[in-house]
């Protein structure tokens, strides 16, 4: 059984199941409302810690720097999800479901937490009684509140470019005959059919396209803190005195 002084040893600590498996860590401990001792244990489960599972740990132990529960982690990661009040309390419906699903008699539990000398209330004995009262300890825990990713995906564009192109065009050149070129022109027969060819060129645009690396880009989280005001209700006891002279003293 886990003492209320264990406590600090057991949250946020792994929690394993029988055959020696980690099912995750403790986050919460519940006391019972009879006993004031430990009665359950949540253990943050699934990806990234994101639920909480109940789990009894009446007979549980702590093993070195963990917590050993006498369940498997299926059992333990299936146990139904049940809800807390703002005071960190469960009901005795949610209480009752748990029991059920773990296979616990609940009039048995009940019969021996109230059995004489278990409950968290004795007698007052010699001349003086012991007055007390609850404290509130508020804490935080982290949940889940969106996800965000980064997705690439392809579009086109239309990007106009404006280059010189060049092409050949055909001029007809005349020159007279003179002494410089005789020679030439007198070269060949007096009298004949010829022709000539020349061929002609243009360009023409290309459009190539590489891809080239311009950023890279990656997702990180940044952590702020804000301040949050809580409300809770807590108990106390008061003592009061009857039949003095200066008439009731309370406390």
């Amino acid at each position: 059984m886990i003492t209320r002084e264990q406590i600090p040893t057991v949250l946020d600590h792994p929690v394993y199941d029988t055959n020696h498996n980690k099912i995750g860590d403790a986050r919460h401990i519940f006391l019972d409302d009879v006993t004031d001792e430990p009665e359950w244990v949540s253990v943050k489960t699934g990806l990234f810690g994101t639920s909480e599972s109940f789990v009894p740990i009446h007979d549980a132990a702590m093993v070195e720097d963990h917590l050993e529960v006498p369940y498997a982690k299926d059992t333990v990661k299936d146990a139904p999800h049940v809800d807390v009040d703002a005071g960190g309390h469960l009901s005795e419906q949610e209480e009752h479901r748990l029991y059920d699903y773990y296979g616990i008699d609940w009039d048995a539990a009940w019969q021996q937490a109230t059995r004489p000398g278990a409950g968290k209330t004795a007698p007052a004995t010699g001349d003086a009684m012991t007055r007390s009262e609850e404290q509130m300890h508020v804490g935080t825990e982290r949940r889940e509140v969106g996800r965000v990713r980064l997705r690439k995906y392809v579009v086109t564009e239309e990007q106009q470019q404006t280059i010189p192109v060049r092409h050949e065009e055909v001029r007809v050149e005349r020159e007279p005959v003179t002494d410089a070129n005789r020679g030439e022109a007198m070269a060949g027969p007096e009298i004949s059919e010829a022709e000539h060819e020349v061929t002609l060129h243009e360009e023409r645009p290309v459009v190539e396209t590489r891809a080239e690396p311009k950023e890279r880009v990656r997702l990180t989280t940044d952590e702020r803190t804000e301040e949050e005001t809580v409300k809770g209700k807590v108990r106390k006891e008061r003592i009061e005195t009857e039949g003095t002279d200066e008439g009731d003293d309370r406390r």
